[in-house]
């Protein structure tokens, strides 16, 4: 696996052995991590590579606590899913932070196997948000590379137009709406209507 595909997991918290401590765990499972002392720090050099992974974040810590900065990664639309963990929570703090986008809320101290558990889960997320990403890519690269006419075609497609309504549309004659119904099948790697439709429901 090369660097680019093996998962991150990046530890927020003030306390220097906590952070050593879930170093130590994660690489026991073949993890890699990277630790920061304040949200500042992260913020400062948010990592932005691709990579799979997840935040492990607590809450209290000096300056900008860890839900101020789960609302701040929430604007900037951060990727990684987030690992709440903390020694002072309550039920309606834990409520606060799944219902703002958190993965997993928990408790200090916490059982090696609870983390673990909730970072394979949350790493888990994070792979299928990235395939879900390039998958969406691809199908916009093939969308871009339709013509006018070509998009013209598929909309009217989608909407369940058949070819002699799309003619009539177009001004166009039905051997002409083919051959464009055919490249737009083509270049966007679709072998039905309804698998061109699945394609573009996936783009949102």
């Amino acid at each position: 696996m090369t660097d680019a595909l093996k998962p991150l997991v990046l530890v927020v918290d003030d306390d220097d052995a906590m952070r050593g401590s879930v170093a130590f765990l994660l690489a026991s499972v073949g993890l890699d991590s990277r630790g920061f002392a304040t949200a500042e720090a992260f913020l400062a050099q948010l990592p932005d590579d691709g990579r799979p992974g997840c935040v492990i974040l607590d809450v209290r810590m000096p300056g900008m606590s860890g839900l101020e900065l789960q609302r701040l990664l929430a604007e900037r639309k951060f990727v990684l899913p987030l690992v709440i963990v903390t020694g002072h929570g309550d039920v309606p703090m834990a409520v606060s932070a799944l219902k703002a986008g958190a993965h997993d809320f928990i408790e200090k101290p916490f059982n090696d196997q609870v983390l673990l558990d909730a970072v394979t889960a949350a790493i888990r997320a994070s792979r299928e948000k990235l395939a879900d990403a390039a998958n969406r890519d691809v199908v916009e690269k093939r969308l871009a590379s339709l013509t006018r006419r070509e998009r013209e075609v598929l909309d009217r497609v989608l909407a369940g137009k058949p070819n002699k309504q799309i003619a009539f549309d177009l001004d166009l004659s039905i051997k002409t709406v083919e051959v464009h119904r055919h490249a737009v099948m083509e270049k966007m790697a679709a072998r039905s209507v309804a698998e061109l439709a699945q394609l573009m429901v996936g783009l949102g």
